[in-house]
């Protein structure tokens, strides 16, 4: 068993999370104890599935939270591009990194059901 912090999924979502944490400094006062405190919540939410599911036996349901916690991340990301908090620029690069880690936990949990 590889170590978590070895994954190329977890080295990405560690990424996304710091661009995250970067983006929402700039946020608003209004947005940033809001919107941006569940975003980052929600990115250490996947750090720690990752890291769940690489430890445990049964990965199933760690790689189905962090499938979970995801679309809420996108959903979070798309409202900041809707309401000018981020550039889409800025979103269409988090929405590339955040594929990238959609397929690579996708392969994980099939490969895991077999």
């Amino acid at each position: 068993m590889a170590l978590y912090y070895d994954l190329p999924v977890f080295k990405d979502t560690y990424a996304l999370t710091l661009r995250i944490f970067e983006l929402t400094q700039n946020f608003s006062r209004e947005y940033k104890f809001t919107l941006g405190q569940d975003m980052k919540r929600d990115c250490i939410q996947l750090v720690r599935s990752i890291y769940r599911a690489n430890k445990c036996k049964d990965k199933q349901h760690y790689l189905e939270c962090f499938l979970d916690n995801f679309e809420v991340l996108k959903l979070e990301v798309r409202l900041c591009t809707d309401l000018h908090l981020i550039t889409v620029k800025q979103q269409a690069d988090l929405s590339a990194r955040m594929d990238t880690i959609g397929k690579q936990i996708t392969g994980w949990r099939n490969a895991s059901r077999v």
